[in-house]
Formats: structure tokens, sequence, C-alpha cells
């Protein structure tokens, strides 16, 4: 089962790697998301130490950085109505 597993992380790793090459799409696509993570990530970080909601502290864990990469701001405010519904 694991090495099944790893097999297949291999072959997708690889047919990423042929279309990144093949399309000629470069390495510019890493910039902007290493971007958003650090801006998502301070954001959580700003939103938990700031005093403004501290009721709530908001874990910083990939999950959380995920959905607020993906989300923007909404993605905070979402996360904070799940820990507030999820608390009590």
């Amino acid at each position: 089962m694991r090495l099944a597993v790893m097999g297949v992380m291999i072959v997708s790793l690889l047919l990423l790697l042929f279309i990144i090459v093949r399309k000629k799409i470069g390495f510019g696509w890493l910039t902007a998301f290493g971007t958003h993570m650090v801006l998502a990530a301070l954001g959580l970080y700003l939103v938990n130490f700031s005093g403004l909601m501290p009721e709530v502290y908001i874990p910083l864990n990939p999950t959380t950085v995920g959905t607020v990469m993906v989300l923007g701001l909404p993605g905070v405010a979402l996360l904070y109505s799940l820990k507030i519904s999820l608390m009590g």
C-alpha cells in the first residue's frame, strides 16, 4: 500500500514537471505562490496578535494559511466564524 502511494506521488511529480517544461510556464508562478503564502501567514499573525479578536486564536497551519491564500480576507472571516461557532 505504501509503495503504491509513493509510486503515484512520483508519477504525478514527473507529469507536473513535464507540463511545466513543455508549456514553458517557467517558475514565475512559484514567486507568486510564495508571496501569497507569506501574506496569508502574515495576515493571520496580525489578526491573532493585534488584539482585534482577543477571544479567538486562529492557528497558523497549512489548512488555515491555504484557506486565506485562496479566499483572501473573507477567508479570515470564515475561519473566525468557524472558530466562534465551534467554541460554543
